[in-house]
C-alpha cells in the first residue's frame, strides 16, 4: 500500500509526524521514532525568551570585558532556560546526522523582531523545514483582533524573507474568521498551517493562592475540532495542513486524512504508548485501506473536506439543533 504524502513540499512516507514535544529532545529517542515509522519529526520549540535571553546574557559579557575567560562569570544562571539558542542549533545538527527523515525546528514567538532572523540559523544547520508556533494569548483590551493577527503575519513575512526552506504555522483555533486569517497567511508565504495549537490551562492553588501548571495529554476527543477546521481549510487554501491534538490512532489518522490533511501530528499517543505505536498505527492504516479498496493514501485525501462532502452545511449549523434535541434525561 501506497502511504506516502506530501507536507511543506517534502515527501514523506506517510502522514505520521511526531510533533513537537520532549520526544524530540533525546537522539536516541529520534532514532526509535524513525525506525518506528515516523515520517518526519518537529523537535521542541526554541522559545523567543531564550533568545532574548541569550543576547541580554552576552550583552552582559561585553559590557563587563568580552574576550576574557573569567567573563563567563557574568552569565545568568542557565537553569532558568529552556536550552538554549546555540544548543538547539547542534541539537539540529546531531538530528539530521542521526536520522534519514526530515527534520522540522519550531521557533516559538510573539512579536516580529530580530529574533525571526534566528530562523535562518537553523536553515544553516540543516533544518528542512520551520515550524512557527503562534503561541500569543490576547489579553490588552486595547489590542484589537486585527492587530493580533498582524503580529503572526509580520513573523511570518520576517521569516520568509530571512529562509528558502519551508514555514509552517501553528495556530490556535481563537481567532474571530479563522478562514479570512488563513488566507492572509497564505498570502505571506506560509507554505503550511499546522491545527491546532493545545492552550494548556493553568489551575489555582486556593490555599496557596497560587496560579499552578496543569499539564494534561489530548484525548481523541479533541481530534472532532481539528476535523471540522481542516475540512473547512482545506478547500479553500492551497497549501499544506497538519492536523495536531487528539490523533490516538489510526482511525483517528485516517478521519484527518480524508478531511484534508497532508500530515498527522501525533504526540501524546507517543508518550503513552511509546514510539513503537507508530508501526502499528501504519499497519492498521493499510489494513483499513486495503479492505476498503484503496490503492493509495492520495486516493483517499481530501474525500472529505468541505466542498466534497454530500452536505456541507453539517460541518457549520445543520445539525445544531439536531444534536440539542437527541439529547434525553
Amino acid at each position: 500500500m501506497n502511504l506516502t504524502t506530501t507536507y511543506l513540499g517534502l515527501e514523506l512516507a506517510n502522514p505520521i509526524v511526531c510533533g513537537s514535544s520532549p520526544l524530540g529532545t533525546s537522539i536516541d529517542t529520534l532514532r526509535q521514532l524513525a525506525d518506528a515509522g515516523a515520517a518526519a519529526v518537529v523537535l521542541p520549540s526554541l522559545f523567543e525568551e531564550e533568545i532574548v535571553g541569550a543576547a541580554q546574557a552576552q550583552m552582559a559579557m561585553e559590557a563587563q570585558g568580552a574576550g576574557f575567560a573569567e567573563a563567563s562569570s557574568y552569565l545568568p544562571d542557565p537553569a532558568g532556560y529552556h536550552v538554549g539558542p546555540d544548543h538547539y542549533l547542534d541539537h539540529i545538527r546531531a538530528a539530521k546526522e542521526a536520522v534519514s527523515i526530515p527534520v522540522i525546528a519550531s521557533l516559538n514567538g510573539t512579536s516580529p523582531g530580530g529574533w525571526t532572523r534566528y530562523a535562518e540559523k537553523m536553515q544553516a544547520a540543516g533544518a528542512d523545514a520551520i515550524e512557527l508556533n503562534a503561541y500569543f494569548l490576547a489579553t490588552d483590551p486595547g489590542e484589537t483582533g486585527e492587530a493580533v493577527e498582524e503580529r503572526t503575519l509580520a513573523i511570518v513575512r520576517a521569516v520568509k524573507a530571512a529562509v528558502s526552506v519551508p514555514i509552517a504555522v501553528k495556530l490556535s483555533p481563537f481567532y474571530s474568521s479563522l478562514s479570512h486569517f488563513a488566507r492572509r497567511l497564505e498570502e505571506a508565504g506560509a507554505d503550511g498551517l499546522v491545527l491546532f495549537n493545545r492552550f494548556y490551562q493553568p489551575d489555582i492553588d486556593i490555599e496557596n493562592l497560587d496560579v499552578v501548571p496543569n499539564l494534561r495529554l489530548s484525548t481523541a476527543d479533541e481530534l472532532r475540532l481539528r476535523l471540522r477546521w481542516v475540512s473547512i481549510l482545506s478547500s479553500q487554501l492551497g497549501i499544506s495542513i497538519a492536523a495536531s491534538g487528539g490523533a490516538h490512532s489510526a482511525v483517528d489518522v485516517i478521519k484527518a486524512v480524508m478531511t484534508g490533511a497532508h500530515a498527522v501530528q501525533m504526540v501524546s499517543a507517543l508518550l503513552i504508548h511509546g514510539p513503537e505505536h507508530i508501526g502499528r498505527t501504519l499497519e492498521a492504516i493499510t489494513f483499513w485501506l486495503t479492505e476498503h479498496d484503496y490503492e493509495s493514501l492520495a486516493q483517499m485525501q481530501g474525500s472529505m473536506n468541505m466542498a466534497k462532502v454530500p452536505n456541507a452545511a453539517k460541518l457549520t449549523r445543520a445539525n445544531y439543533m439536531k444534536m440539542l434535541d437527541s439529547w434525553q434525561q
